[in-house]
């Protein structure tokens, strides 16, 4: 062992921080001498998993690794002041730990101030003794020095006994304080942990030594900053870090990676699934039974839950680095790091769906200039007022589209206004389902206000999957005409609005079906209709707005 008092630091010099933990790594310079010996290194955290603990030494040095272990021991904790989130009881005892301090150096200086006036009395007195023995007679000045220094004894010695009353009084106040603390807060001694190196070198000398390690307690998440200037944004990509693995790490080059260490490996388990024919029947035959469904259109990333997500990398993993070293220190707050920052042109729209809501929201689009993915996280969103709210980011490919919602107008009102109809056709003996939805949009601008906006209206109509069930858009009853109609319903308007204008948008459409068809369709409102025959036979689901 070692025979050094204190043991080696062991500085954090690097950290890749992953989804859950971290992996740690440190560097120091060792000087060594010829044989094999054993150091203590530390502290470090106690935190650390053993079975990751790696130390290798320069290869330019004639040494060798023989062992690496961690030892922990409790030890108590040192003294420290109290922190913002502490009790009460813990800062009332500092409080009187440091007047009880206070108070003990204004009595050393009483009571020195006492002695020297002592002193200065029996000089006094002296003097006088001399003057009357050679016949000097100085009664005035010998009685003014003496009621002086008299005075000032008695006000020197009345502060001394108000100060040792105090001190007596808070002595016992501290007292039963730390006895309430200590039953109220009793903390067991901290656990530290120290690394012990085996090394056997040949020759002796200095040696470089790195050692790493997994370390819980850390995470990270991406966070993002968008500031709206005109028609230009500024997207600033940062780290959300937080850590509690009882050591601060001061200047180190950070990685952020979306690695899963503790992902398991083992391929999933293949089961069997059988699939059986039945004839269906003939009352199966001569019907069926159809639905409407509400879906949304598939996105990838991972299901939402509740509580903290977790990194939606897009399948493959990826790795972020901060351009200058940083200091994360161990008290489980969320600490920001810039990682980017990348300025684009941000050209704006403003959208509606009455359907979902009848909000006016801006929308703006941007291309992913960053140099990296953009992973899925929080932003924080900033216009010319200051902040505005706050938005989610999906995940976004280097050089790819974003969209980006920067919360509602309160410059315009929709109203949505929905009729049906039904009619049965006696030839075909098929029934007719008309509706007719008509949205009033109105924008409310103030004085002086100049210039059309144009606002991106959304309706949907259902989506058909059987043959026996036909959706059709009826162009030249809707005013006005839809720009355009994609494969999954969603009708598409572009409506110019002048300021204080007002637009009627018509929308018309007929769902038709054949006598044979039954289910709740006839009173159910949905994007698509799905057959279900007999409950056997299942469509594929298509992805609708």
């Amino acid at each position: 062992m070692s025979t050094e008092p204190k043991p080696i630091a062991l500085p954090v010099t690097a950290v890749t921080c992953l989804e859950d933990r971290a992996h740690i790594e440190r560097a120091v310079v060792l000087d060594l001498t010829a044989g094999v010996q054993r150091l203590r290194l530390g502290p470090v955290s106690a935190l650390a998993v053993d079975r990751t603990l790696h130390a290798e030494l320069t290869a330019d040095h004639p040494a060798t690794v023989l062992d690496v272990r961690m030892v922990r021991s409790w030890t108590p904790r040192e003294p420290s002041p109290p922190a913002g989130n502490d009790s009460a009881l813990r800062h009332r005892v500092h409080a009187l730990e440091q007047e009880q301090q206070e108070l003990g150096q204004r009595r050393d200086r009483l009571q020195a101030r006492l002695g020297l006036l002592g002193r200065l009395a029996t000089d006094l007195l002296r003097e006088i003794g001399e003057g009357a023995g050679s016949g000097e007679t100085e009664q005035l000045r010998w009685t003014r020095e003496l009621d002086r220094l008299d005075a000032e004894r008695d006000v020197h010695a009345e502060h001394l006994r108000t100060v040792g009353a105090r001190l007596t009084s808070l002595a016992a106040e501290l007292t039963e304080t730390q006895r309430a603390l200590f039953h109220a807060e009793d903390e067991p001694a901290e656990l530290v942990g120290h690394v012990e190196l085996t090394v056997d070198a040949a020759a002796a000398g200095p040696v470089g030594l790195r050692l790493s390690h997994l370390t819980p307690c850390a995470l990270w998440r991406p966070a993002y900053r968008a500031v709206l200037d005109g028609d230009g944004l500024t997207l600033e990509t940062d780290a959300m870090v937080w850590q509690r693995t009882g050591e601060d790490w001061s200047g180190v080059r950070l990685t952020l990676s979306t690695a899963r260490s503790a992902l398991a490996t083992d391929p999933p388990r293949l089961d069997e699934d059988r699939l059986t024919l039945e004839d269906r029947s003939a009352a199966e035959r001569r019907t069926v039974d159809v639905e409407l469904r509400e879906e949304e259109i598939g996105t990838l990333g991972p299901a939402p839950v509740l509580g903290l997500p977790g990194v939606d990398d897009g399948g493959e993993a990826r790795v972020l680095r901060p351009p200058a070293p940083v200091s994360v220190p161990a008290d489980g707050r969320a600490h920001r790091v810039r990682l980017s920052a990348f300025t684009a042109a941000a050209p704006s729209e403003y959208a509606c769906s009455p359907e979902l809501s009848p909000l006016v929201t801006q929308v703006v689009r941007f291309d992913n200039r960053s140099g990296h993915a953009l992973l899925a996280g929080p932003v924080d969103l900033i216009r010319g007022s200051g902040f505005s709210g706050r938005g989610t980011l999906d995940f976004t490919a280097p050089g790819s589209p974003v969209e980006l919602a920067f919360g509602s107008s309160d410059d315009y009102r929709v109203l949505r206004h929905a009729e049906e109809s039904r009619d049965a056709a006696g030839l075909t003996q098929r029934t007719v389902i008309t509706r007719t939805v008509r949205l009033h949009l109105s924008r409310f601008s103030a004085p002086g206000e100049h210039g059309d906006r144009v606002v991106a209206l959304r309706e949907r109509i259902p989506v058909s999957e059987v043959s026996a069930v036909h959706v059709r858009l009826h162009k030249e009853a809707c005013s006005p005409a839809p720009d355009m109609v994609d494969a999954e319903g969603i009708v598409h308007w572009n409506v110019t609005l002048p300021p204080g204008g007002r637009r009627t948008v018509t929308l018309v459409y007929e769902v038709s079906a054949s006598a044979k068809v039954t289910g709740p369709h006839r009173g159910a409102r949905g994007p698509h209709v799905r057959p279900q025959r007999g409950g056997r036979a299942r469509h594929p689901v298509r992805p609708a707005g």
